[in-house]
């Protein structure tokens, strides 16, 4: 296999000479010039994965350099990692939105710069893939189904997209609410932009500002590094905020004044940045009893709430389960190398009758299980694994499981229903009863299939 080829460019002889022996010793092949006017010839002729470039440069500066480089064809661009020994905040931002991977300052750790050179390389190899894959495939963000409220959804959808106002998107947890969002961004003007999603209740309550808004070296504690945030990512693009109603008061306030402003501070600056940003949230739960409660901000739900989307669940459109299995069906054998499959009639009507806790989440999991466990062209009812737990009705002691798994999963999935059931819906409460944190109790739910439901 080729070793990867990487071209430093700088104008100090002391930094191309020391970061060419120590990338030399790691097997990387190296070319290292001191001009932007030199670093754009050389691209030129030959294919690099990952171009060096430092800021400060003669003649063309490093910035220039980089507006040059991200005209060049997307299967023959490098990814452009930045560094600079006096960089500001503003040329980071400014790097960042013409395309940078990412901005490294003087002196330079050889550690940090091996790591960041294999994460450049590795974000460029799924990067082309993405490219294929998007050249391959036609429907990408497809919103399927023909039942009425699937068409009622797409019709707003080609209502809405082509505006800048902010979406607040309603649906239990499985039911596809990032795939909207996803539809939405694809729709818009911005589709060319970035699509950023974060996860508000997967991330620790002291990590999600340097998520949302970055930090500066030093920011806080054990920030050695500066970081970019989401917000800043997505520049341009659209952000989702995606279980928003678990973001603290204290986070919701600064995503508050982000909003109205379209600014921010990174955590440890002195100085705002300046961003064009959609927001698309979405959440689980209720907001309006989540704002009586005191757990989120008026102001905000109403900042976020201009444009509101409901995504039924999936057992009030049973209609959409025969297209929406064979969609999966045809995703999962093309993504193996599996020969088609069809599911019989006896197959879809167990499907049909189930009542899927985990909306289109699980139902896609399912299909993917029977893609993998099953080569047989024609998928029949005793392929499907729910028809156990259909024998089993109406005696709940009397499940059968296909294995030690299944049936550790069902006693999980009792226990955090009656611990719900005890705490009135509450997923605060339900995690003190259980002892877990909250975000912890949420994906262990989605894995289960249980569709949160406050003052359930």
């Amino acid at each position: 296999m080729k070793n990867p080829r990487v071209l430093i460019v700088d104008d100090e002889p002391g930094i191309r000479q020391s970061l060419s022996a120590v990338l030399g010793d790691e097997e990387f092949e190296v070319e290292a010039v001191e001009s932007g006017e030199t670093c754009l010839s050389s691209l030129a002729r030959s294919l690099f994965e990952v171009v060096l470039l430092d800021v400060w440069l003669p003649g063309i500066d490093g910035i220039e350099t980089l507006s040059r480089i991200q005209s060049i064809p997307a299967a023959d661009r490098p990814v452009v990692v930045m560094i600079s020994g006096h960089g500001t905040i503003e040329t980071a931002v400014r790097a960042t939105r013409l395309g940078a991977f990412d901005f490294l300052e003087k002196p330079l750790s050889i550690e940090r710069i091996l790591l960041v050179i294999r994460n450049a390389i590795e974000h460029r190899r799924l990067r082309l893939e993405n490219d294929q894959l998007r050249e391959s495939s036609t429907g990408r963000h497809e919103i399927v189904g023909d039942s009425v409220p699937m068409k009622a959804l797409r019709q707003q959808l080609a209502l809405m997209a082509g505006t800048n106002g902010r979406v607040l998107i309603y649906g239990e947890s499985g039911t596809g609410k990032e795939l909207v969002a996803h539809a939405l961004h694809a729709l818009s003007p911005r589709a060319a932009k970035p699509f950023v999603a974060v996860n508000c209740a997967a991330i620790p309550e002291d990590s999600i500002e340097s998520e949302l808004f970055g930090n500066m070296k030093g920011g806080f504690t054990d920030s050695s590094e500066r970081k970019v945030g989401t917000f800043q990512k997505a520049d341009g693009g659209t952000l989702f905020l995606d279980e928003v109603a678990d973001m603290s008061l204290r986070t919701q306030a600064k995503v508050l004044r982000a909003l109205e402003e379209q600014r921010f501070e990174p955590v440890g600056a002195r100085e705002s940045v300046q961003v064009d940003v959609r927001v698309v949230a979405a959440t689980a739960r209720n907001l309006e009893e989540e704002i009586e409660k005191g757990n989120f901000r008026e102001a905000l739900f109403y900042r976020l709430n201009v444009i509101p989307f409901h995504v039924p669940p999936l057992r009030d459109r049973r209609e959409d389960i025969p297209a929406l299995a064979g969609h999966f069906l045809e995703e999962f054998t093309k993504a193996y190398g599996r020969k088609p499959k069809q599911l019989t009639a006896q197959a879809l009507d167990l499907l049909q009758e189930h009542h899927w806790p985990g909306n289109v989440r699980e139902l896609r999991n399912l299909i993917e299980r029977i893609v993998i466990l099953h080569p047989q062209s024609r998928i029949e009812a005793r392929h499907v694994p729910l028809q156990q737990a259909r024998r089993a009705a109406p005696d709940k002691q009397n499940h059968r499981f296909g294995s030690l798994q299944d049936v550790r999963e069902a006693a999980e999935r009792e226990y955090i229903q009656k611990k719900l059931e005890e705490a009135r819906g509450n997923i605060s409460r339900t995690a003190e009863l259980l002892g877990l944190e909250r975000s912890n109790l949420y994906r262990k739910m989605r894995s289960l299939g249980i569709a949160p439901r406050e003052g359930s």
